[in-house]
């Protein structure tokens, strides 16, 4: 029978695979818009060292979910799911192709399979629990989540905040460990049909290259300054704990804030930044390679290959 689903392409792949620049050229070539699957992105003011699409870039293709939350801001995954769905819906009704682009693997998992259903989010229980966190320690509150869920307490690292926060919310909300939603059914998957494209180099020591150079130009760019500006902003002066928030804890960004701390030096403010953003992309390799269904490629030497497939599954879009 013939698929008559509309159609997204997913480019997916660790960071500083070259997915931004695809993206776009894609989106131009195909009619498309994206759709941005960064957990980074969706943060105001994370610009620089979040690798966000500049203004010329936004002003040729139109962009989604990006700048959506400040970053004193918790923001979950199924908040993301909800949002990028009516993002790839509008998409579609315009005969727009969607473009998922990103490298969050819980994102694009909650974005194509759906996530089980549980409570929504509630802000004041949220304020609530961020502000016990501030007083006692997030240990504290780990130790709190494993005695009433111990599979959520070995799963969730005490050193997640975002993560013990969400549970801790699900559990007084429902007085039901969110270990048992989410052994419930999934939601319905992405109603649309999805060719997975990966980026990602064979070598390496080729995309280690791209990340240390990547960094530097951040650094050239005014990335320490970007830092400076999000230290300054007085929702963020008045949190306790800075480092406990999920913008502030992206790859990049928790660095320079220890080193504008006076915590570290700027040499190995830097090298740190490097080797952690080198561990966020081989965890993001590890996910990637359970996609049974992607295609892989390495766009140093693959272009070509890479191109072509786009137009077989394309038809005559």
């Amino acid at each position: 029978m013939l698929d008559s689903r509309p159609i997204a392409i997913a480019i997916m792949g660790p960071t500083a695979s070259g997915k931004t620049a695809f993206a776009l050229e894609t989106a131009e070539r195909f009619g498309g818009e994206i759709v941005s699957v960064d957990s980074a992105l969706v943060y105001r003011g994370l610009d620089i060292g979040a690798a966000k699409p500049d203004a010329a870039m936004q002003a040729r293709v139109r962009h989604h979910m990006m700048d959506i939350c400040d970053p004193w801001q918790p923001y979950s995954a199924a908040e993301f799911a909800i949002a990028a769905r009516g993002a790839v819906a509008d998409i579609v009704a315009r005969d727009r192709l969607p473009i998922l682009a990103g490298g969050t693997g819980l994102y694009f998992q909650a974005l194509l399979e759906g996530l089980a259903p549980m409570p929504e989010a509630d802000p004041d229980l949220r304020a609530a629990i961020t502000a016990d966190a501030q007083l006692r320690g997030w240990p504290a509150l780990h130790a709190e989540l494993a005695a009433i869920d111990p599979v959520a307490g070995v799963k969730i690292k005490p050193t997640d905040p975002q993560r013990i926060q969400r549970a801790l919310e699900v559990f007084r909300l429902s007085g039901k460990p969110i270990s048992e939603w989410q052994r419930e059914p999934k939601r319905d998957r992405l109603p649309l049909r999805v060719l997975k494209l990966v980026l990602a180099p064979r070598d390496r020591a080729v995309l280690h290259a791209r990340i240390e150079q990547r960094f530097d130009a951040m650094l050239e760019a005014g990335f320490l300054d970007e830092v400076q500006q999000l230290r300054a902003l007085p929702e963020l002066r008045t949190v306790a704990k800075p480092l406990d928030l999920p913008a502030i804890r992206a790859v990049g960004y928790r660095q320079a804030w220890e080193y504008l701390d006076g915590a570290v030096s700027r040499e190995e403010f830097r090298d740190r930044a490097i080797f952690a953003t080198r561990q966020l992309a081989k965890r993001q390799l590890t996910w990637l390679r359970g996609e049974w269904d992607a295609r892989w490629f390495d766009p140093t030497d693959q272009a070509d290959a890479l191109a072509q497939a786009l137009p077989l599954f394309l038809g005559s879009r």
